[in-house]
């Protein structure tokens, strides 16, 4: 079977060149998708050997990471591993998530941050716990973390939902229309290595938060 990585990207100049030499040990073929930086994010990365799809505009982290989705389908992948370009995620832990989720039989399994919460800012602290209770009520998914952009998908998965988000709130959809299509959710603990990335994200957390919220009520 082959997998692929996908790094989407905006604005990450400060930290998207280590993580993505960090991904290329894992030997998988990587896409990284700049979503509309105005900085150096794109020209830092070319010469490695990585795939490079840019947005004309800042389109938001949902829109690349469809972006990404659909180049891995139309190269016959048959799952991919997403994770941030702020640094928070270890890439080291790439080969576990896949080996986890192949041996488990699952669609997504996600890289959980839970033991980590405490060391997140305040209302990103409690917007995740809050979540994770939220997701675990509705859909009996004890998945640990919510939000956690570090996760593995499967092609069936892909090519069996809808999507439509293009902000943060992107994966807070792919989860619900998920459970609703029947397909097998799980996480795995993974502790990051930055569990606060305020200082190299883009979430903003009082609007991405409203949305995250709204599309989990709208999925309900």
């Amino acid at each position: 079977m082959a997998f692929c990585v996908i790094i989407p990207a905006y604005n990450a100049e400060k930290s998207i060149r280590v993580i993505v030499e960090e991904t290329l040990q894992s030997g998988l073929p990587l896409l990284v998708v700049d979503d509309g930086s105005t900085d150096a994010t794109a020209a830092l990365v070319r010469g490695l050997p990585v795939n490079i799809i840019s947005h004309r505009h800042n389109q938001g982290k949902g829109a690349a990471l469809r972006t990404g989705f659909a180049w891995s389908l139309a190269h016959g992948f048959d799952g991919v591993v997403t994770l941030d370009a702020d640094g928070q995620h270890d890439p080291s832990a790439i080969p576990l998530l896949i080996e986890t989720a192949r041996e488990d039989g699952v669609d997504i399994l996600i890289a959980s941050r839970f033991t980590q919460f405490g060391q997140m800012a305040g209302l990103r602290r409690i917007w995740n716990r809050f979540g994770v209770w939220c997701v675990r009520k509705r859909t009996g998914f004890d998945i640990g973390d919510s939000q956690s952009g570090f996760r593995f998908y499967s092609a069936r998965l892909l090519h069996g939902v809808d999507l439509t988000a293009t902000g943060y709130n992107l994966e807070m959809e792919i989860l619900m229309k998920a459970w609703r299509a029947g397909f097998r959710i799980a996480s795995l603990p993974v502790p990051a290595k930055v569990a606060d990335g305020r200082s190299t994200s883009h979430y903003r957390p009082v609007r991405d938060t409203w949305n995250i919220c709204m599309t989990f009520l709208k999925q309900m």
